[in-house]
């Protein structure tokens, strides 16, 4: 009969884990106040690089403000998500487009804006390479930026 204790383990580490993020997303809503980066007292799958390029897209612009709620929930997504290929990410985000060399083009907002990022799969790292409306989207080279 073969030994399940190891299964018994990663079921403890899930649900700790699942209790942790709960607990720092309940954290995140104390106060009245929202904060834009919940706190790193748990242990993220994936990193985001940089959290300050989605920020500034939606405060530096009046225009793209309704590009907040949806954008900060794709980082909610991604920050606990494991992603080792790019079958993974299509198997979360069905409406992405996975390019070469690691390029993935998330919808964000009904289709109404794109999210370029460049993903390393080896070190679950996401890098922000572009974000904007679909004409800003049309202007640029999405296998260069």
């Amino acid at each position: 009969m073969p030994d399940s204790s190891a299964s018994r383990h990663y079921c403890a580490r899930a649900l700790n884990l699942r209790e942790q993020l709960r607990l720092a997303w309940l954290q995140i809503f104390r106060g009245g106040g929202v904060e834009i980066v919940p706190n790193r007292d748990y242990a993220c799958v994936m990193r985001v690089i940089a959290l300050s390029t989605l920020k500034a897209f939606w405060q530096n612009n009046p225009g793209h403000a309704d590009a907040t709620e949806p954008v900060l929930a794709w980082y909610r997504h991604v920050v606990i998500a494991d992603w080792a290929t790019p079958a993974d990410v299509k198997k979360q985000f069905r409406n992405a487009s996975v390019l070469r060399d690691g390029r993935v083009v998330f919808n964000i907002a009904g289709n109404k804006y794109r999210l370029v990022v460049w993903i390393n799969y080896a070190y679950r790292v996401v890098y922000i390479r572009f974000i904007g409306s679909h004409s800003e989207y049309d202007r640029i080279d999405v296998h260069t930026i």
